[in-house]
């Protein structure tokens, strides 16, 4: 079935005659008759029968304008669809967010509360290249000659989170060989951050003992809270903790830092909200004393 003769069947099947039908498609009567004709021909089945000078739908007739005309009415409302569609992506930016999640969607709830239309779409993909923006992490990150694409790069410390008991409360830092007496209570599901800490310890010849696992920071820092372990922190990006049972230790040996690169990629610049928030998260950095190292 082609969709004009779909067309042409739902209009004589709703005026169930042939000449009332043919003047508001506006097209000749013949040329209807034939298309209808050659609908039954291709379907095996009568669809119209006479009756006096008019004519009726058979049951087959009753049962295909039945099925035809939902589907019609979503043809012909799929224009509108795509143009929708076309008008959410226009306002949609997606973001790769590999590290520093609670950070960025901090970020995001600050800048959506100005840009009351603007969406955001966010993926967890090391593979995809399919972004306007991505946020990864590193230690030690040197930009290459290689990389084409816009970015920033914020340097933040990671310190060790323990709990304010005896052991710790005088303490103001600490050596991760120290800490490798410890259990260690760490955050799932942050890999790039996992990998870096993992470096750390191997850096001091340590192989932390992991007694705890989850995906929620709250979590994480309650489990510490209650003298369980210890466990490495962002200073920034997790969110400051202050607490009465949990305290931040500088870790001097080794000295534990990582970068947070946030790249805009040039390959899906597709207009100038893009630009705008990735200008907007290097103020937000420095807003929230993450210091921007390099810059494009």
């Amino acid at each position: 079935m082609e969709i004009t003769e779909i067309r042409y069947f739902l209009e004589v099947a709703e005026t169930q005659h042939i000449t009332a039908s043919a003047e508001r498609l506006h097209i000749a009567q013949p040329a209807l008759s034939r298309s209808i004709h050659k609908l039954e021909k291709s379907l095996g089945v009568k669809l119209f029968e006479s009756k006096g000078r008019n004519i009726v739908l058979t049951e087959s007739g009753k049962y295909l304008q039945e099925k035809l005309k939902p589907i019609l009415c979503r043809l012909d409302e799929l224009p509108e669809d795509l143009k929708r569609i076309a008008k959410l992506q226009d306002e949609t930016i997606h973001l790769n967010v590999l590290a520093a999640s609670p950070f960025i969607t901090s970020a995001i709830i600050e800048y959506k509360s100005r840009h009351e239309n603007l969406n955001f779409q966010l993926l967890q993909n090391s593979e995809s290249d399919i972004f306007d923006i991505e946020i990864t992490t590193r230690a030690g990150y040197t930009k290459t000659a290689e990389e084409k694409q816009n970015r920033f790069v914020c340097n933040e410390k990671i310190f060790l989170a323990v709990p304010k008991n005896d052991y710790f409360r005088s303490k103001s830092s600490i050596s991760l060989k120290e800490a490798g007496e410890f259990g260690f209570i760490r955050v799932s599901g942050a890999r790039q951050f996992g990998s870096i800490c993992d470096r750390f310890c191997r850096n001091a010849e340590i192989t932390p003992r992991i007694i705890f696992e989850s995906d929620n920071l709250t979590a994480v820092r309650n489990m510490i809270a209650a003298n369980m372990g210890v466990g490495f922190w962002p200073e920034f990006t997790w969110g400051r903790l202050d607490s009465d049972s949990v305290k931040l230790l500088e870790i001097t040996d080794p000295s534990c830092s990582r970068d947070l690169i946030i790249n805009y990629n040039q390959r899906r610049a597709d207009g100038k909200k893009t630009v705008d928030f990735f200008n907007f998260l290097m103020a937000y950095c420095n807003e929230q004393k993450l210091e921007v190292a390099e810059c494009r």
